[in-house]
């Protein structure tokens, strides 16, 4: 007997704290990201020169990654809720200390400080987004976080950027602070507390490193850093690049940071759906473009009508692949690793996230000016570009393998090509 066939499944609904995590995270990417358009004026008050200035990224970007792993294992044991109130309650403090520095070397401490709880809030808040939502739809929660740091770029970062050039970059700080505490409240509110068998149910954090054994582990990590390296390059100097090199005014600089966090949200939002159906096609799609963008960047930084453009089509391309990249770190390692592999996920984005900007201010302080950041990034791209295509063809004789042994390959993993 026929039977007609079935609707497919609409997309289960992800529980309102995935929201709240993806929210609290947009106090914590205007944090990492408003840097970028605040470098002249933090570069002018503290008296360094704008490539130190911007080492102050790339401080919290190595914050994040010793953070991660460290704080991952410190907190194995330890209720999630309270600990990421822990997380956000130390961030705030060190939002307020940061505000009232006057000297460049307390604020940089400042910056790693506030690093180490971000590292920690991504590494767990990544972890327990995971475990709310069924396999088939891990793109889409940790889009939704990522969707955090996008929105940050649309309102968090231009705003900082105003606050700044108007009321002192320190008024930035504050902000941050506050919008903090808010995100504090709601993970209070809508976290739901993790029972107390669930700490004694996890494995040791000794045996989850066993995942670093896995070659396609190490392949996603890389793919992530250089990728996050690439697109920092060019966009932690965005900032002077549009005001020494394009020759746009200071009030420009929020205007084009909207833009870009507005490409930046509209990729979080695709590559959030497709990923989980396509993961490689998107990564290969997102990579490809980021770096053709890069490059015309590069030729075009004269033109201030190409750059507005290309910046916000750089946030396109580039969140576009995001979720799938944290997603794809998670399919290969969580299994073995729940508590590692946020931890993974965050120290591979901030070892790009690290390495840009140094490699950018490297470039710079070379002569070779601020257009030299987009060639460099459009290099580095196209090597996590490699990544991707090394990791589709391990996925693909992983597949085969699990096909031939009659067992059944993770949902996740089906899907991906």
């Amino acid at each position: 007997m026929s039977s007609a066939p079935r609707a497919p499944r609409a997309p289960a609904r992800l529980p309102a704290a995935v929201y709240v995590l993806g929210a609290a995270v947009f106090a914590l990417g205007t944090s990492e990201f408003m840097l970028s358009g605040l470098l002249p004026e933090v570069s002018d008050d503290l008296g360094v020169s704008i490539p130190t200035a911007g080492l102050l990224i790339s401080a919290f970007a190595i914050g994040m990654v010793v953070g991660a792993p460290v704080l991952a294992a410190a907190t194995q044991r330890l209720p999630r809720r309270e600990t990421l109130v822990w997380l956000l309650a130390v961030f705030a403090v060190g939002h307020v200390v940061g505000a009232l520095a006057p000297y460049y070397w307390l604020l940089f401490i400042c910056r790693v400080v506030s690093a180490l709880a971000c590292a920690g809030f991504w590494a767990v808040g990544a972890a327990v987004a995971i475990s709310l939502v069924p396999v088939q739809a891990r793109a889409r929660a940790m889009a939704v976080m990522i969707g955090g740091l996008s929105i940050a770029n649309i309102a968090g970062v231009p705003g900082g950027a105003v606050l700044g050039q108007s009321l002192g970059w320190r008024s930035a700080f504050w902000a941050v602070a506050l919008l903090t505490a808010a995100g504090l409240v709601g993970v209070l509110l809508f976290v739901p507390r993790t029972p107390d068998t669930s700490a004694a149910e996890r494995p040791p954090l000794r045996s989850e490193l066993v995942i670093y054994r896995d070659p396609q582990v190490w392949l996603a990590i890389a793919t992530t850093a250089l990728f996050a390296a690439g697109t920092f390059c060019f966009f932690s100097y965005l900032a002077p690049l549009l005001t020494d090199v394009t020759g746009l005014g200071e009030g420009w600089v929020p205007v084009v940071l909207v833009l870009y966090g507005v490409g930046a949200f509209t990729g979080t939002v695709l590559g959030g759906r497709l990923a989980d159906a396509h993961m490689f096609g998107t990564l290969y799609t997102g990579l490809g473009a980021a770096a053709a963008v890069l490059a015309l960047a590069a030729v075009t930084a004269e033109s201030a009508v190409a750059v507005v453009t290309l910046s916000g089509l750089l946030g396109l391309a580039s969140f576009l692949c995001a979720p799938g990249l944290n997603a794809r770190i998670f399919n290969v390692a969580n299994a073995d690793a729940p508590t590692l592999a946020g931890a993974t996920v965050t120290s591979a984005f901030n070892t790009g996230n690290t390495l840009g900007p140094w490699a950018g201010g490297l470039v710079i302080s070379a002569g070779l000016g601020y257009a030299a950041t987009a060639w460099l990034g459009a290099v580095l791209v196209l090597g996590a570009l490699g990544g991707a295509w090394l990791q589709s063809r391990g996925a693909s004789r992983a597949g085969q393998v699990v096909a031939a042994s009659g067992r059944r390959e993770p949902a996740a993993e089906v899907v991906t090509r």
